[in-house]
């Protein structure tokens, strides 16, 4: 009864925090190409992506 709306829930913050991820990545003054690892890596693995861009992206 109450897993669809905390899946919901949870889905929308992970959203909200992979754009947020996003942007970051696109105002740091890492290279081109970083960037775009770390987008792909976020788009393809939303969950594991954005651990990792948390814990090794750029500062």
């Amino acid at each position: 009864m109450f897993g669809f709306e905390y899946g919901g829930i949870l889905g929308l913050l992970l959203l909200i925090a992979n754009i947020w991820a996003i942007v970051k990545i696109f105002q740091s003054g890492a290279t081109t190409g970083s960037k775009v690892l770390w987008i792909v890596l976020i788009l393809l693995l939303p969950v594991i992506g954005l651990i990792l861009w948390y814990l090794m992206g750029p500062k």
